[in-house]
């Protein structure tokens, strides 16, 4: 996709994700890697309000006060961009306040294994970061190490993030949390559900990699 293609994506992506309650307002944010730069969603601008100008680029290594664009960056840029630099196979990172993920982010609840699609994030749970102030470089570090061998993750008393090769299975995987958040969230309401083995987990995991990540669930 061309640089412009990819800012007009991420608008579209920041209105549906929006539109289908997985967001509200301007809490969310979406980046994608563009050569050695990263496109990012401005600052406190409303998704209905957001031309593909107002996109922020930036470089991914490197002095990150070079961005360029009318508008700040995201508060949420550092997470972002760490994301990108250290994880070289993840194109897209989207973040958003989604209902459920956040209840569970809120109580810090990782997800465990109550279904076998949990694998579709890496291993056999998704964790929460330990807490830190939004758009701080601790938040970063924080939410890397709970991103080691996992391709999303909750964030304590604050969101979820979910990421992917592009932008597309990016906003997939969010979904997919989501989904799964809902579904913990009421499992534990009727005395919890059944956890599966590490070793089902196992045999998922290899499974989705004869095929890469499902586009939809089974």
């Amino acid at each position: 996709m061309t640089e412009l293609e990819l800012r007009i994506a991420i608008i579209e992506h920041c209105r549906t994700m929006n539109a289908s309650g997985l967001n509200q307002g301007t809490s969310g944010n979406i980046s994608v890697r563009h050569g050695a730069r990263m496109l990012v969603t401005p600052s406190a601008v409303a998704y209905a309000e957001m031309t593909p100008d107002m996109i922020v680029s930036m470089p991914i290594d490197g002095d990150p006060s070079a961005w360029e664009g009318p508008k700040k960056p995201s508060v949420e840029w550092p997470f972002h961009r760490d994301i990108l630099r250290g994880r070289p196979e993840i194109g897209a990172v989207v973040h958003t306040h989604a209902m459920f993920s956040t209840i569970l982010a809120m109580a810090r609840k990782p997800i465990p294994a109550c279904h076998y699609m949990i694998a579709a994030f890496g291993g056999n749970d998704v964790r929460v970061c330990d807490y830190a102030r939004y758009g701080t470089q601790e938040l970063s570090e924080n939410v890397l190490k709970a991103l080691e061998g996992r391709s999303a993750c909750l964030m304590a008393n604050h969101g979820m993030i979910a990421t992917g090769p592009t932008l597309e299975k990016a906003m997939w995987a969010a979904v997919e949390l989501e989904t799964i958040a809902r579904q913990y969230y009421h499992a534990l309401l009727i005395g919890g559900p059944v956890i599966l083995p590490n070793e089902e987990i196992a045999g998922v995991l290899k499974g989705f990699a004869s095929y890469g990540l499902q586009e939809e669930r089974s």
